[in-house]
């Protein structure tokens, strides 16, 4: 579905992506995660057709993005993180003009704006105007004028800033429903937990570069446990590199520690004797829940 390769995107003195290459398969939901100045904003905008890299290909869909810009654009939603939207146009007036510049007949404009608008849940504030509405409504009425006509994929860039929790939960279930729609998503966040919530895969960008790209909650050869200790034991952390078996992936107050463990049955059995046979006061150690915070601190600390 989504393919670019060996893409650099330059601004002065800048190079802001530089040989970024990846693929992403159809209905997957994509996390776009790396600092402040990686990159995310200029790759989802080279990859929406509103950048012209220096060099590179970016395929969606079998459409050369570079050479077919305005095809592109057909088959994509774009919300960028500063959308901007009509103000003295109504909800109904904003979603009827972005669907006749998306191609969509005039005849059928009404029922395609019901349909995104049931489900955005905004149908009752379609005679209202954007001014009129909440941070969170205004996220949603930008969000439909993005999927509208109905693309096959859908990028977006920071989608729940300044959202409160309710309807950042809310955004989470309506990303969940366009990927059961068989919508393809790359959501960027600094908000790992919300996007933990819906995303199926994470693409981690530093520097310009695509430093991991992986499969969330895949089966691994490896397994995160949870080490607790009764009390903090000084440079905890050196002394778990040095035990066998035990990949650190990070500690807490010298107290706690994730380590990954090999899934071969007496792993733990070894590593718990290791542990122990180290004189550290072992109170906890037990599998741990692989969250998104805990694999992109990882893939960073592998980092030089």
């Amino acid at each position: 579905m989504i393919a670019v390769d060996n893409l650099i995107f330059e601004y002065p003195g800048v190079r802001a992506l530089d040989r970024a290459s990846f693929t992403i398969p159809q209905g997957r939901v994509t996390a776009l995660v790396g600092p402040n100045g990686a990159g995310k904003t200029t790759l989802l905008r080279c990859m929406a057709a509103l950048e012209q890299p220096v060099s590179g290909r970016i395929e969606i869909g079998g459409i050369d993005v570079l050479e077919q810009p305005r095809a592109c654009h057909r088959i994509i939603g774009y919300l960028s993180d500063f959308f901007g939207l009509y103000q003295r146009l109504t909800v109904r007036q904003c979603l009827h003009y972005v669907a006749r510049a998306q191609g969509i007949a005039a005849a059928d404009c009404p029922a395609a704006i019901a349909d995104v608008a049931r489900s955005l849940q905004i149908e009752d504030r379609l005679d209202q105007y954007p001014g009129e509405l909440s941070r969170g409504l205004r996220q949603r009425l930008a969000i439909a004028q993005a999927i509208i006509h109905k693309p096959a994929v859908v990028l977006l860039d920071e989608p729940a800033s300044g959202l409160d929790p309710e309807a950042r939960h809310q955004l989470a279930e309506l990303f969940l429903q366009l990927q059961r729609q068989g919508m393809t998503l790359v959501v960027s966040s600094h908000i790992l937990a919300e996007l933990e919530a819906y995303s199926s895969d994470m693409l981690v960008l530093r520097q310009g570069r695509i430093v991991e790209h992986a499969a969330l909650n895949a089966p691994a050869q490896h397994k995160p446990f949870r080490l607790q200790l009764a009390a903090a034991i000084p440079q905890l952390a050196d002394i778990l590199r040095k035990l066998p078996g035990l990949e650190l992936v990070r500690t807490d107050q010298d107290r706690l520690a994730i380590v990954n463990l090999e899934s071969e049955g007496l792993s733990q059995h070894r590593a718990l004797k290791a542990l122990l046979d180290a004189g550290l006061p072992v109170c906890e150690f037990a599998p741990a829940a692989v969250n998104l915070q805990d694999a992109y601190l990882q893939t960073l600390d592998k980092q030089p």
